[in-house]
């Protein structure tokens, strides 16, 4: 039954976009988060937790306004000023990194996780809370580190069973200075970039003028990076492209050097969704899959600190990902050894302790809905189907 199917008044109903988590779905979510923060906290990333609830002016400056159409907003009663709830966490690091950080060394390395709400959800995820877990690599402005969010996003999927991925690399702020170069304003400037938004090589042509060479070539270019790389080289493209072009090849050869087996995608023009971000950006995707698991890229931090940063989203991770077996539940007759089952927790199981004696052990085992139980001091398998 879905919230579709249920009565207004049911108790079970909830908003559009929004759903309770239950056993042992919410389990396998918070092992799979905890799996992708020890990879983070391995390579040095150290966990911060800014609250879900801010003063908008503090929330939506900076980075934070390009999510303010998603922010929910409320009344403090306490200091009467407008709050909003978090739709994305990385405004939030940013602040803590120029305020209660400012002062720490750089690089500075910074990770999260925790619940997002958004006023609005997508036709490929229509959910409104969200699930995010990531990294921050705040102070330099280096290939190396385009190529670290990178690096470690990939060791931390794999540790959830993700090892087929594919990291879709992006220069949002390349097709603009293309567009900006050329003189391209107005009308023209936002038919062609819905055309290049759309993929639409026809309207490209028709609104390109002396760009729709360049631009249908890079369009078409999109896929391998071997071969969008090759493009931007051919392409004839003014300075400040040009550099873009150069530091994505800087990034994509250091990704190589420590990974040459990560599938590498690039799309030269693309700049749908990332508003904030300031050079290279990736996106990951699973085979066969369409939704996004995780997003992220260049950006600036507080006023002039430049940063870069990768947001994974638990949710579609785990999706994505091979089923995780569900741990293993041990009923606990009255009068066992606690030593035992003690033991036994350190083995991996959850022990379900009953509360009074039952005449048929197995038969109340089976009904809180146990895998095995402790006889004798071992755990033995019960027969579930019977």
């Amino acid at each position: 039954m879905t919230d579709d199917d249920l009565p207004g008044n049911n108790p079970a109903l909830l908003p559009a976009g929004l759903r309770d988590l239950l056993p042992p779905e919410a389990e396998t979510e918070a092992g799979a988060v905890e799996s992708l923060m020890d990879v983070f906290a391995a390579h040095g990333y150290q966990r911060v937790k800014p609250p879900l609830l801010e003063f908008e002016d503090n929330l939506l400056a900076g980075s934070g306004a390009a999510v303010a159409e998603q922010t929910f907003r409320l009344m403090d009663p306490d200091s009467q000023r407008m709050m909003g709830l978090r739709a994305d966490t990385t405004p939030q690091v940013a602040r803590i990194a120029t305020t209660r950080l400012a002062n720490a060394p750089r690089p500075l390395r910074l990770s999260y996780a925790g619940q997002c709400l958004r006023v609005r959800g997508s036709q490929l995820d229509p959910d409104r809370q969200v699930a995010q877990a990531g990294i921050e690599l705040i102070g330099p402005d280096a290939p190396a580190a385009d190529a670290e969010i990178v690096l470690v996003g990939a060791e931390a999927l794999a540790s959830v069973g993700l090892d087929r991925l594919s990291f879709d690399l992006t220069i949002p702020t390349l097709a603009q200075a293309l567009l900006d170069d050329a003189g391209i304003v107005g009308a023209q400037r936002q038919a062609l970039s819905r055309g290049l938004d759309r993929k639409d090589v026809a309207a490209v042509v028709r609104h390109g003028g002396k760009l729709a060479d360049v631009l249908t070539d890079l369009l078409r270019a999109a896929g391998p990076a071997d071969r969008a790389l090759a493009a931007l080289r051919e392409a004839a493209l003014p300075e400040a492209a040009r550099a873009l072009a150069g530091r994505l090849a800087e990034t994509v050869a250091a990704i190589r050097a420590r990974a040459p087996a990560l599938r590498l995608t690039i799309d030269p023009v693309e700049f749908r969704g990332f508003r904030y971000h300031t050079g290279i950006c990736v996106t990951v995707y699973a085979p066969g899959r369409r939704e996004e698991l995780g997003r992220g890229g260049r950006y600036v931090c507080g006023e002039t600190e430049p940063a870069t940063g990768l947001t994974l989203f638990p949710d579609a991770v785990l999706r994505a990902a091979p089923p995780r077996a569900p741990r293993a539940r041990l009923f606990v007759p009255l009068g066992a050894d606690p030593a035992r089952a003690a033991a036994l927790r350190g083995e991996g199981f959850a022990t379900v302790a009953a509360l009074d004696a039952f005449e048929d052990t197995s038969a109340e085992a089976r009904r809180l809905r146990c895998t095995h139980v402790l006889l004798d001091g071992e755990a033995v398998a019960l027969n579930t189907d019977g």
